[in-house]
């Protein structure tokens, strides 16, 4: 398993080595050791499973202290582009977003910390996304910003018309309008 740090302080791509052969294919999708020697979380409060078709959007969200969430985030089946948008005050990157092609073919995932907005948008014909979640869902503390929001200027791979969109995704806030709750801490060396 190799973890690289990405442009986004906190946020990590993780690539699993895949072992293929004529009956498919193997590979780790989380191994603790190599995790806590990249000083990432070890322990996950809740897991979920989504399954989307094209063009489906899901996102902006976090959920605010004390039940912000760290999201390790992977797709079994299809191909999306997922983002991470970095809502900590105080933070070089903070209103920056980062965005990585996860698929089954790659088996590439992402850790993003407490602190960011995520979502993601089903570029194949169907999708089956899977999180890991340091806290379970909390209703009470459920947030998100506007998914098209144009100060953020995502370049989501649908036009605003054709993409698939819960109501409730499509009635967050704008960026601008979000009081982040989140305030970037320097990382310890």
């Amino acid at each position: 398993m190799h973890i690289t740090p990405l442009p986004l302080n906190g946020l990590f791509l993780v690539e699993a080595r895949v072992f293929r052969d004529s009956r498919g294919s193997f590979f780790e999708s989380f191994n603790e050791t190599d995790f806590d020697t990249a000083l990432l979380p070890t322990r996950f409060a809740q897991d979920n499973v989504s399954s989307s078709g094209r063009g489906t959007v899901r996102g902006l969200h976090f959920q605010k202290p004390p039940h912000a969430q760290g999201k390790l985030v992977r797709v079994f089946h299809g191909t999306v582009l997922d983002v991470a948008i970095d809502l900590r005050k105080g933070s070089p990157t903070y209103g920056k977003w980062h965005a990585e092609e996860l698929s089954s073919e790659n088996a590439r995932s992402l850790y993003i910390p407490p602190g960011f907005a995520h979502g993601f948008c089903v570029t194949s014909e169907s999708a089956v996304f899977f999180y890991k979640c340091t806290t379970a869902y909390s209703p009470a503390a459920e947030s998100g910003i506007l998914w098209n929001d144009p100060t953020l200027n995502i370049d989501w791979p649908v036009k605003p018309g054709q993409a698939l969109v819960s109501d409730k995704d499509s009635r967050w806030p704008p960026f601008g309008d979000n009081d982040s709750p989140f305030v970037f801490e320097v990382p310890a060396k």
